[in-house]
């Protein structure tokens, strides 16, 4: 399912790259020309976009149309086709580099993805993605995220009470924040969970004597240390460790019995997968 605003994204995507208008399809084809172009993949891995290459050419020409060969999701191989797409060729040149930015970010990001659900596989650990996020472009990554196997953590500030170490720093304390935390929460009438971001295991008891939260985030601690903080909430709370987790490393923190690793690395810094659209 599109992202919310996604229409708004493409055609600020329109905006940026044909402004007045591609001169160079408009002087050297013909205005009534037809024709077909296909989406080669040129690197392994997964597939992401797929949906939304649909919506840019639908938005900018509904004369437009697909015959798809690989949906979202697919494990793809150098030199496999996705998709062909047909219509007026002025239009399918106009639509490519659009089309190609949105899925070669996507691809790039849930092959990453796909990477870190396959190294925790049989763990029972869900790997997260967090905010840090292309602006603007936040519900369309974290979109690839979901093609790639992960989950999405919060969206926003909005959708969630995280409190981080600067918040109970500031607030005078990890009890102090949760209770301000609460009768906010109370006081507006919303119904939003809460997670509490903990240094060590001293703050991972000061969490657990307060309680009234959802989530424990364990940041920054060894797989060691990680497994003694699991082995003391003992369930009561969801755990999430996050920190400098890597591909070489997610898995030792996944058998530690955490129930989420969050990794920034999914999107704030992921190359993307090469592909390309040629005419046929």
């Amino acid at each position: 399912m599109l992202p919310p605003g996604t229409d708004d994204l493409i055609a600020l995507a329109f905006r940026e790259d044909i402004g007045d208008g591609d001169h160079t399809s408009l002087s050297t084809i013909p205005e009534n020309a037809h024709g077909a172009a296909r989406l080669i993949v040129k690197d392994d891995g997964v597939l992401a976009g797929v949906e939304m290459a649909q919506a840019v050419a639908a938005y900018f020409d509904p004369a437009l149309s697909f015959r798809i060969y690989l949906e979202d999701g697919a494990l793809v191989k150098k030199g496999e086709i996705a998709f062909n797409l047909m219509g007026p060729t002025r239009s399918i040149l106009m639509v490519e580099r659009v089309l190609l930015n949105f899925m070669q970010r996507m691809s790039g990001i849930a092959t990453m993805t796909r990477r870190y659900v396959s190294a925790v596989e049989g763990t029972g650990c869900r790997v997260l993605d967090t905010r840090k996020t292309t602006p603007g472009l936040r519900g369309v990554e974290k979109w690839a995220v979901r093609i790639g196997g992960g989950h999405n953590h919060r969206h926003g500030l909005y959708d969630m009470i995280m409190i981080k170490d600067n918040h109970h720093d500031f607030a005078g304390g990890i009890p102090q924040a949760i209770a301000s935390a609460k009768r906010y929460l109370a006081s507006t009438g919303r119904d939003l969970p809460i997670e509490v971001e903990t240094r060590d295991l001293n703050e991972v008891r000061l969490v657990l004597e307060t309680g009234g939260i959802q989530r424990i985030m364990l940041d920054n601690f060894t797989p060691e240390r990680m497994r003694e903080a699991v082995k003391l909430i003992g369930g009561r709370f969801e755990t999430e460790a996050s920190g400098g987790i890597t591909l070489a490393t997610v898995r030792s923190f996944a058998e530690t019995g955490v129930d989420f690793v969050s990794i920034g690395a999914l999107t704030h810094s992921i190359p993307s997968l090469d592909l390309s659209l040629k005419a046929l």
